[in-house]
């Protein structure tokens, strides 16, 4: 993966540098579905195919991703496939939106959770890992039940877990020992 990182670095920056002038917002909706698009093992091995042009493999992605991409979208992605990078995409869109939030000085929040979270719960919670935290988050929760109770929350490379697995876990190692 650090090669994937490594090829994605230049590719992010550059892309940051034109969206910072736009909607940066926008661009980072129709990059991360594009991104999904990319995931596909079948459009990689699709796009690999040396009978396949790369504007038949921008126009599949294109449709897939069911959207009315904007000019800057298209060129970059155009130039993703003509360089053969399609592989490294969704790597340089997550760096394009860890760039991107760090700018606005915000941070992605992965909480994993054994239970779905009610929407005034969640406001709670993300009120209170911002503290702990000391930066505006953006929350992204994901089921989890082998948690049992409580959450597990992510960011960047910060881990808090409050989870009933985690305290059993740590339990069991004092008693073992």
């Amino acid at each position: 993966m650090a090669e994937l990182a490594t090829i994605a670095r230049p590719y992010a920056e550059a892309l940051y540098q034109v969206a910072s002038q736009q909607d940066t917002k926008a661009w980072q909706e129709q990059l991360s579905a594009l991104a999904l698009v990319a995931q596909d093992s079948a459009l990689r091995q699709f796009a690999e195919d040396p009978k396949v042009s790369p504007d038949q493999v921008y126009q599949v992605m294109a449709s897939a991703a069911n959207l009315q991409l904007l000019p800057g979208v298209q060129n970059f992605v155009r130039e993703v496939i003509a360089n053969g990078r399609l592989a490294a995409l969704p790597a340089m869109v997550q760096q394009f939106h860890e760039l991107a939030n760090t700018a606005a000085g915000v941070a992605d929040a992965q909480i994993f959770s054994a239970y779905p979270i009610e929407p005034a719960q969640l406001a709670d919670v993300v009120a209170t890992l911002e503290k702990r935290f000391g930066r505006k988050l953006q929350a992204h929760v994901e089921l989890e039940p082998g948690l049992i109770g409580g959450i597990r929350v992510v960011v960047g490379d910060e881990v808090l877990d409050t989870s009933v697995k985690a305290r059993l876990e740590r339990m069991k190692v004092a008693l073992t020992a």
